[in-house]
């Protein structure tokens, strides 16, 4: 394993009936700026439990946080919160409204600049303390200290780092009544989230290689069953851990990290408005295609020990699978092609032109470039 210097400060509250301990989690003089998305948290009763429990307190809200938050939005939700002198941010939604937030808290904390400067950056040094009731598990916002930000002026999008929730509330009981394709996103997101810092170099840690395995295995187990009953506590609670055990910083002390797939993810969103989730399973398995020999240890390792691929040569295992995980992306209902998408060679170009003029080297290796980018695009076509 690599040195590595790991801390992570999130008071996690989990369970049925917690949202009401907001009362004795934020203190009488606090004034508190409340975030919120579309408005989905007023149809399953999140919002009534929540005003509830700041029953007395002090506090004002602001609606309107999209899925991956525009830098416009937010620039609102800074202004309301320098004019109104917020001590606090309670993030109430899915992780886009609280990834939105921690940009929110870091603008705030830093008024003579510019949010998208901030963001441009990729850090966030300064913010205000912020937390969050987590309504759809997928982006691990909720324990960890990272955001991904959109400029619609720009068709941009990119992630910073700043510090971590002082608490969030997951209440499994909160997802019951989720759109089955925003379930479907999340789980992808979920397990590309686990392979983007485990399918990388082999032989680093033992520990995490297992635990990573653990909750891919778990997430594609639980999948299917998210179908047949959405309103099983036990099984929604999993699902929503699953989602903050894969991207709180646990399984990637000291390892080796990959996130090319999410950075092209993330410009297919920018450049044509594709669901975050989705992207992933698109480009994933185009990934793998490409990066094959690089990630042939671990391909067949994560083959044999979670999708039980032994027999047959090597090269005949990693293929095996690689169809097996397109497969289940394909089981969630979701596209594992951008041409079915509509998305074509016009997308590509320019996706290659912008990685090109950044010089990213991207990969565990840094050795996807602009081009590699363009490799993994086409094999996803």
């Amino acid at each position: 394993m690599q040195n590595f210097d790991f801390q992570n400060t999130t008071r996690l509250i989990f369970g049925k009936g917690q949202i009401a301990r907001l009362a004795d989690l934020i203190s009488d003089g606090t004034k508190v700026l409340v975030t919120f998305g579309g408005g989905s948290v007023k149809r399953n009763g999140v919002y009534q439990q929540v005003t509830e429990a700041l029953k007395g307190k002090n506090y004002i809200e602001f609606w309107g946080i999209e899925p991956n938050p525009s830098v416009e939005t937010l620039r609102k939700a800074v202004a309301l919160g320098l004019e109104e002198k917020v001590d606090m941010l309670l993030a109430v939604g899915g992780g886009s409204v609280l990834d939105g937030t921690k940009l929110v808290a870091a603008a705030i904390a830093e008024p003579q600049r510019d949010a998208w400067d901030i963001v441009k950056t990729g850090q966030m040094p300064k913010q205000i303390p912020f937390a969050s009731v987590m309504t759809l598990p997928a982006t691990g916002s909720e324990m960890n200290n990272g955001c991904v930000i959109s400029c619609h002026e720009t068709k941009e999008k990119f992630s910073a780092r700043g510090d971590y929730p002082v608490f969030s509330i997951l209440d499994p009981e909160t997802t019951y009544s989720l759109p089955p394709h925003q379930i479907a996103c999340s789980l992808a997101d979920i397990v590309v989230h686990c392979f983007e810092q485990y399918m990388t170099t082999p032989g680093q840690s033992r520990v995490l290689d297992r635990w990573a395995e653990g909750v891919i295995a778990s997430t594609m187990e639980i999948a299917p069953l998210i179908r047949q009953n959405q309103h099983d506590y036990d099984l929604m609670s999993d699902y929503m851990f699953c989602a903050t055990m894969a991207l709180n910083n646990f399984i990637r002390m000291g390892v080796t990290q990959d996130w090319c797939t999410h950075q092209i993810g993330h410009e297919l969103t920018a450049l044509c408005g594709i669901t975050h989730g989705e992207s992933l399973a698109m480009v994933y398995p185009g990934t793998l295609k490409v990066l094959r020999e690089q990630k042939k240890a671990k391909i067949l390792q994560f083959g044999e020990r979670v999708l039980g691929v032994v027999d047959g040569t090597e090269d005949a295992r990693i293929d095996q699978t690689i169809a097996a995980i397109e497969a289940f992306f394909k089981s969630l209902g979701l596209a594992t092609r951008l041409s079915e998408k509509g998305i074509g060679m016009e997308t590509v170009d320019e996706i290659t032109r912008r990685f090109n003029a950044r010089g990213v080297h991207l990969g565990e290796n840094h050795n996807v470039t602009g081009d590699v980018a363009r490799q993994i695009l086409l094999a996803s076509l």
